[in-house]
């Protein structure tokens, strides 16, 4: 599944994850112009050749994000596609959860989603956009025992991208999340459960043109894959 994103401003956040690195190649080879944020910008591979410029910014910071989103549109004209890949994981009995713990998952999964996907509204409604937020199966189904942050997040994650779908349709901003399961990179053990995750770069790539975000505006897309 492949998508032309000729003259297209892209923000791949999480840049330097594995995930983030496939999407920045991708959306290069695709015709984007790609900006990859990162909190270590150095740590964010840059294709031979491909116009991809990096920043370093606190996603989970206001401040640090707000004066990151301003200067990649001062820097490039414009902001046309979010993809949020931050995140964090963790499992522990609830009882446990110390409120420390609770606030760094919600910062990391929720908040920074929060942060991004306001400041790119910001940019887009004058000329439209997609937002893509990375759920999960604990946010899109049902919460998962020992992760009582993570499932949390990861629904609210799911919550805001609705939310947004609605109130900015008519500015031609669409917005979806991405629901995996175990995210597979190729080193697992033959027939391990879950979703290759060039199958996620290949449907963030899909609903990042206009056409197919309007169609799919608001939906939760269940990227499960092989379950076992």
């Amino acid at each position: 599944m492949s998508s032309s994103m000729e003259g297209r401003i892209v923000v791949v956040t999480g840049a330097a994850g594995r995930l983030g690195q496939r999407l920045v190649a991708a959306y290069a080879a695709a015709g984007a112009t790609v900006a990859g944020v990162d909190q270590q910008a150095a740590g964010i591979p840059v294709p031979a050749g491909a116009a991809v410029a990096t920043y370093g910014a606190d996603l989970t910071s206001e401040q640090g994000v707000t004066a990151c989103f301003a200067e990649i549109a001062d820097a490039h004209g414009r902001i046309d596609v979010l993809i949020h890949t931050v995140g964090m994981w963790g499992m522990a009995p609830f009882h446990e959860t110390s409120l420390e713990d609770w606030r760094m998952m919600m910062d990391v999964n929720l908040t920074s989603a929060f942060l991004c996907f306001r400041e790119s509204v910001q940019h887009m409604r004058a000329h439209g956009g997609q937002i893509i937020g990375m759920a999960s199966a604990q946010g899109a189904d049902g919460g998962a025992g020992q992760q009582p942050g993570y499932s949390a997040a990861k629904a609210g994650v799911v919550r805001l991208v609705e939310a947004l779908a609605e109130e900015y349709a008519d500015d031609e901003i669409t917005a979806h999340a991405i629901a995996p399961s175990m995210l597979l990179y190729g080193a697992e053990e033959p027939g391990a459960a879950g979703v290759a995750a060039e199958h996620i770069v290949d449907l963030a790539l899909y609903l990042s043109t206009p056409a197919h975000g309007q169609a799919l505006n608001g939906s939760v897309i269940r990227a499960y894959g092989t379950m076992q």
